[in-house]
């Protein structure tokens, strides 16, 4: 499972222009509020890569693949955005009634091999576009030892402004993807929530999924909850406190397209659960 996570965070990395540690960081977004009332209202987004959860203390998430829908599904530009040291941050107005969904999602080809004479060799670099890129032309005819995999990561959160709505979970059939049974801006402690994980558009059986709750930086324990999809991608939890949840789910299987013989999927939600 650590060999996973940390496959997925030197993905994340990569893809994302970002140093790469042994350490546990963690991508996230963070709204001020999810869920907002009033006239066509505002609200700030933070995006960071961190140790502990939702504090900004390692390096900013970069925002040049930045998607935000709005409920119609239409495609809305973030107002004022900023990238400093440890986080970017950036302003939605909320013009429309309903859920917006905010993501960042990237997915390619990944290589892995060693020469000849021994030593490793890893397509692509930092900042290529994998999909892109020719493969066949960057690993080398003599490689052994070669795995190659086809990788997909997605980052998300949700606002709500007045009633909540459901365009924009309709699935992109690309990557690992959540579609809510229950509404993530509709979250309660106490009271059970349902997920469905897809992987390029089917039930992802057997997801691996970790939550973990706000304010770890003042606890020992990180007090994660770990779940397993069952065959139709399910997973339930039952929220034991209020707070703001960082989700994370990852699948693998050998079901990829040629050349690649792994398919890997990451995805991370932040998610605001209330007290009833």
């Amino acid at each position: 499972m650590k060999r996973v996570q940390f496959y997925f965070l030197a993905v994340l990395c990569l893809q994302l222009g970002l140093p790469l540690t042994a350490n546990a960081h963690r991508a996230w977004f963070l709204p001020a509020a999810t869920v907002l009332s009033g006239e066509a209202p505002w609200v700030t987004v933070d995006g960071a890569v961190s140790n502990d959860i939702f504090y900004t203390d390692h390096a900013p998430l970069r925002l040049n693949e930045l998607q935000v829908l709005a409920p119609d599904g239409s495609a809305v530009e973030a107002q004022n955005p900023h990238t400093g040291k440890h986080r970017s941050s950036f302003d939605l107005q909320l013009t429309q009634e309903g859920t917006y969904k905010i993501a960042i999602a990237s997915s390619g080809l990944r290589a892995r091999w060693e020469t000849a004479d021994g030593k490793r060799g890893g397509w692509p670099g930092r900042g290529p576009n994998a999909t892109n890129a020719p493969f066949e032309k960057a690993v080398p005819k003599d490689a052994k030892n070669l795995e190659v995999s086809y990788s997909s990561r997605r980052i998300e959160t949700f606002i709500t402004a007045g009633q909540p709505s459901t365009k924009v979970f309709t699935p992109t059939g690309q990557g690992l993807e959540m579609q809510p049974i229950t509404h993530p801006n509709d979250l309660f402690a106490g009271e059970p929530a349902k997920f469905t994980f897809l992987i390029d558009g089917k039930p992802a059986a057997g997801t691996k999924v970790t939550l973990i709750v706000d304010g770890m930086r003042y606890r020992n324990s990180q007090n994660a909850i770990e779940l397993t999809a069952d065959d139709k991608g399910v997973v339930s939890v039952t929220w034991p406190e209020a707070g703001r949840y960082w989700l994370e789910a990852e699948y693998q299987d050998n079901k990829a397209k040629a050349p690649a013989t792994t398919r890997q999927g990451g995805y991370v939600a932040t998610l605001e659960v209330l007290p009833l």
